[in-house]
């Protein structure tokens, strides 16, 4: 799998502490409302509110919530807050490279947290388009399978149009057009599969392998970013080594 996938996979499989859940709801809310303002309140014609309620929904977040950011998205509630989306590009520890999308309502303030969480974590905020152009997007969906379902698994995804995929000893990742994620999730899920994770991301169209030390710096940056109540996704082209994984994993939860 690649860098991105293993981190998020990893923060996925181990839950988001009580203290930190609160936070998690509020962002998800906020992309909620965003898309709704946007594009309306029918999700069955606005595929970011759809997905952004299917986010929602696999990380618990109670329907009420969902409700009422929806309502508040179409003006059914009195808040006038306009929040702007933001990328914001940089390197991380061994020069790799780092994207996150933040949602707004004072760029000041925003630009201000992540130019510090980068400066105090070994890495620093670069200009506009210094790293944009190694990415792509993509969508991914990462799903436990064993060895005997996997090979059956990944078929089936080439076949609902998936464009590629990687599997290691407990996961497959399936990687495909924006337009196709929807329908190879629904039919993975028709088929059996257990999705542990599933989004549409900024895939690196290249990788930096990291050594244990830089990739132990890099995945406590990562964990900083995301915790800024402004950013909503963070991306890397950092590829990290098992034995910095699994100490990530102790260390973490």
């Amino acid at each position: 799998m690649s860098g991105h996938s293993k981190w998020s996979t990893i923060k996925h499989q181990k839950g988001v502490a009580d203290a930190r859940r609160g936070q998690l709801f509020t962002k998800l809310a906020r992309e909620i409302t965003v898309a709704a303002r946007q594009g309306g309140a029918d999700a069955d014609m606005n595929v970011r509110l759809r997905l952004a309620v299917q986010r929602a929904r696999d990380n618990n977040m109670p329907q009420e919530n969902t409700d009422r950011a929806i309502k508040r998205g179409a003006g059914g509630e009195d808040d006038t807050t306009a929040f702007e989306e933001v990328i914001y590009e940089g390197y991380g520890p061994g020069g790799i490279a780092i994207m996150l999308q933040a949602l707004t309502d004072n760029r000041n303030r925003t630009v201000s947290e992540v130019r510090s969480t980068f400066s105090r974590s070994g890495g620093n905020l670069g200009e506009s388009g210094c790293v944009a152009w190694n990415f792509e997007s993509k969508g991914i969906i990462v799903l436990e399978v064993s060895l005997e379902q996997s090979e059956e698994m990944a078929l089936t995804a080439i076949e609902a149009g998936a464009e590629d995929f990687d599997l290691d000893s407990t996961a497959l990742e399936v990687r495909v057009g924006p337009e196709g994620f929807e329908q190879v999730r629904r039919v993975l899920e028709e088929s059996g599969g257990t999705v542990v994770n599933a989004e549409l991301a900024q895939t690196p169209k290249s990788t930096v392998t990291l050594g244990t030390r830089e990739a132990l710096q890099t995945l406590r940056l990562l964990d900083k970013l995301e915790d800024l109540d402004d950013v909503q996704r963070v991306y890397t082209n950092a590829d990290f080594p098992e034995e910095a994984l699994q100490e990530y994993r102790s260390v973490s939860s």
